[in-house]
Parts: structure tokens; sequence; C-alpha cells
């Protein structure tokens, strides 16, 4: 008797258990289905975010039908900053992006020259240009000057050097990096400024208002700008 007690005993915990890891199942089940819906949203989100922050987008095709894509960014800061010998600048932080989705890898160089550029339509103007080494990434788009970071101690140690880039981006990969662009304080406010990467055969040129400036090349040849 008390053996068959014993046995039901066990079979009842057994049936027990067994339930309660059947109920346990929809839960993890749901959780692992609301965890992938917040991360879904939460790419979505970061993705048109990032479309907000860009100002210009130029595509281009090269023989096989692949594409370069550039793209350029709205500004963010408009701060001051005052170097080494006291002279005060107002500066704007701005990153370009460069997918490359051809077969084959991007060699991207980039050598703004060392002097500031006078624009044309504002007469007495000055700008000057820097690279940051820094990469640029999708995640840091809704961060404080794009997620760039120690930048008053990159202008102390560049401003007055000639600034310079060079990247391998490798087939089906992106790359971006940041641009700073510094003008001397004092007289009128002009409006927002504008600059953008683009590609005129393997010639780069950055332009800053109406200013075009030849500020490197690239490997890759037989590109043209889809419309």
């Amino acid at each position: 008797m008390k053996k068959n007690i014993l046995i039901l005993i066990l079979i009842a915990t057994w049936l027990l258990s067994c339930k309660q890891d059947n109920n346990a199942i929809p839960n993890t089940v749901d959780k692992e289905t609301l965890y992938s819906v917040k991360n879904i949203q939460s790419k979505k989100r970061l993705t048109n975010h990032n479309d907000k922050d860009i100002y210009t987008k130029y595509k281009y095709i090269d023989s096989n039908g692949a594409s370069l894509i550039i793209q350029n960014s709205f500004p963010k800061g408009g701060n001051k900053y005052t170097d080494p010998n006291r002279v005060q600048y107002v500066y704007a932080v701005f990153w370009t992006r460069i997918t490359n989705e051809t077969d084959n890898s991007l060699e991207l160089k980039i050598d703004f020259p060392i002097d500031s550029y006078e624009i044309p339509a504002l007469p007495g103007k000055y700008y000057k240009t820097l690279i940051p080494s820094d990469t640029m990434t999708i995640e840091k788009a809704p961060l404080f000057n794009y997620g760039l970071t120690n930048l008053e101690s990159f202008l102390d140690n560049n401003i007055h050097k000639s600034p310079s880039l060079k990247r391998i981006i490798k087939p089906k990969e992106s790359s971006g990096f940041y641009v700073v662009v510094l003008r001397l304080t004092g007289g009128t406010q002009y409006g927002i400024l504008r600059t953008e990467l683009s590609l005129k055969g393997q010639n780069l040129f950055y332009k800053i208002r109406d200013k075009e400036i030849h500020c490197g090349s690239i490997n890759l040849k037989n590109l043209t700008l889809h419309k």
C-alpha cells in the first residue's frame, strides 16, 4: 500500500513538473519575440534619425552596374573655439559616409590644403577644414557633435596642420569620417553652413557653400553619376 502511494506521489510530481515546463515555454518565446521587436524598432528609429541627418547623397555606377554611394550630413555644433594663439573661431562638425558596393577595394585619399578658403559668395569670409582620425558610425548619429569626442584637444594640436585621410574600404563595406569646418568669428552670420563631398572621375571635391575644393582621389575607374 505504501509502495503504491509512493508511486502515485512520484507520478503526480512528474506531471506537475511537465505542466510547469510547458507553461514556461510561451513565456520564453514571448520574451524573445518582444526583444526582437524592440531591437527591430530601435534599428528603424536609428535609420530614420540618420536619414534626417543626410544633406546630400550621390550614387555612382561602374561598368558592371555596382554602386559607390557618398552621403553627406547636415552640420552639428556652431560652438566657439579659441586656439592656442587666442584666435577665436566658430566650428561645425560634419560627416561623410562612403559605401563601396563594387567588387573592388576602394583606396581613399584626402588631402585638404592647409590654407583657409575665401568663399566667393561671402567676400572676406575664410574657412578652414580639419579631419579627425575618428571613424564615424551610424550609431553615433544622434549624439552631440555626431559622437566626435576630445574635439578641443584635437583642434589645439591640428589647427595649423595640413588635414589628410587615407582609408581602404573593402567591397560591400562602408566607412564614415568627420570633417570639422572652422570660421573666424566676427561679422555677420550668413545662415547655416552646408558642405558636401562629391566625385568627378577619380577626383574628390569638397564644397563649402559655393567654394569647391579639389581634395583627393580614389582608385576606382569608370564611375558615372546615377541621376
